[in-house]
């Protein structure tokens, strides 16, 4: 598997797309703005159903992270934002949809909340500031869908920009390429914001990817998974998060800033009920049925592991403490439903198998299904998802999964 190349979400703005399900990062107040208008291809081929995912979002991600990227924000621009210059933002593993254009919204709002209190303190500090948006991830990104949908969000922060008073100007541009990599210049960036990306790895661990079959029947981390290999995807996040610190550091202005929310576990344990350890044991049974029924090969199956890693809050923070480039302004860690659609805090599922097939088509098929075509084909997808919607549904009987969310605001020295 070459992460680089297979690793993306689902293209397009289809049934099965990222963008038309992506419900777990979406909040409403963009839809609003940008009236569902970007998305009319999907909302003519779902229908109603992609209309009832927009406006009924599982909102828990960025209204628990809205505070902290708030605060991030107003520290900039209070202690290390120039009078008159331009900020750089950076959204790193942006993909595509409605989620990737409300972080520009959600930066200017409060960009704007902070120039008018200046204003109203003193009208002779008011600032000539612009703001320069990157729009970061893999190449196979769906790049086209983002652009297309960049002339809503223009006009609504063009309609903005009437109040002179708070006048910025704003420009996006995408940047592809991998977050394990160099991407800015020394020193030029102000904030990275980082949402549901950092658990992807740069790679799946060399051990895995050999054909020696360490991992059978697995893949990822699973009941049956050997201590060895649990090590192995353990040492590869270790690698890949202190080359994402170390390239951010040097990327970062003094006083920069990172807001970063990634799936994590709660505790130590590797396997604990609800959490996506969980999830990925159960697609690898979907799977296993498919070997069973020949349909795939049991050496595909078990050559297939994830470029993958969700640590606890502990691993995190010890390895940020360790490498000491930020400081911590923030580390915590919130739950979220699996079916994107439910929005309740109630520990019961009402409905399994309707939670079920939203889970599995409208969540974990939209972020899987291009790394399941390039290993297993094509022919496979609607069989897998119907078995593994049928499997999670059964698994909801026991009671409610939720992912925990780990949310990290850092901040580097000034110098």
């Amino acid at each position: 598997m070459k992460v680089e190349k297979d690793l993306r979400m689902a293209t397009g703005d289809g049934a099965n797309s990222y963008a038309a399900n992506s419900g777990l990062q979406v909040c409403p107040p963009l839809t609003a703005i940008l009236h569902l208008e970007f998305s009319n291809t999907a909302c003519s081929t779902v229908g109603a159903d992609c209309r009832f995912m927009y406006a009924v979002v599982q909102k828990k991600a960025l209204l628990k992270t809205k505070p902290v990227l708030q605060k991030a924000i107003e520290d900039l621009y209070c202690k290390s934002l120039s009078r008159r210059g331009t900020m750089v933002v950076a959204d790193l593993g942006c993909s595509s949809g409605p989620n990737t254009l409300l972080v520009v919204e959600e930066v200017m709002s409060t960009l704007r909340d902070c120039a008018r209190e200046e204003t109203k303190a003193a009208d002779d500090r008011r600032r000539a500031m612009q703001v320069q948006f990157f729009l970061n991830d893999l190449p196979g990104n769906d790049f086209n869908l983002v652009f297309r949908s960049l002339q809503q969000l223009q006009d609504y922060l063009g309609a903005e920009e009437e109040d002179e008073a708070v006048a910025l100007p704003c420009y996006v541009a995408g940047l592809p390429g991998s977050f394990y990599m160099r991407l800015f210049p020394c020193q030029s960036v102000h904030l990275f914001h980082s949402s549901y990306s950092l658990m992807w790895r740069s790679k799946v661990p060399e051990e895995l990817s050999n054909e020696t079959y360490l991992n059978e029947a697995n893949i990822y981390i699973g009941k049956t998974t050997p201590p060895a290999v649990v090590k192995l995807f353990q040492e590869q996040f270790l690698k890949d998060f202190r080359l994402f610190l170390t390239l951010r550091y040097k990327e970062l202005v003094g006083g920069g800033r990172m807001v970063l929310t990634f799936l994590g576990r709660k505790t130590e344990e590797m396997l604990m009920h609800g959490e996506v350890g969980s999830m990925l044991e159960l697609l690898a049974k979907a799977l296993q049925s498919l070997v069973q029924k020949g349909l795939v090969e049991k050496e595909k199956l078990n050559s297939f592991n994830l470029p993958y890693y969700a640590p606890s809050v502990d691993e995190v923070k010890a390895l940020i403490d360790k490498e000491n480039l930020f400081g911590i302004e923030h580390i915590g860690l919130f739950e979220s439903n699996w079916d994107p659609l439910d929005d309740s805090d109630s520990d019961v599922v009402l409905d399994c198998a309707s939670s079920s097939r939203n889970i599995a088509d409208k969540s974990v098929r939209a972020v899987m299904e291009p790394l399941i075509i390039e290993h297993f084909g094509e022919a496979i997808l609607d069989e897998l998802f119907m078995v593994f919607a049928s499997m999670v549904a059964e698994y909801l009987e026991i009671r409610k999964a939720k992912y925990p969310v780990i949310v990290v605001s850092l901040k580097k020295a000034m110098h």
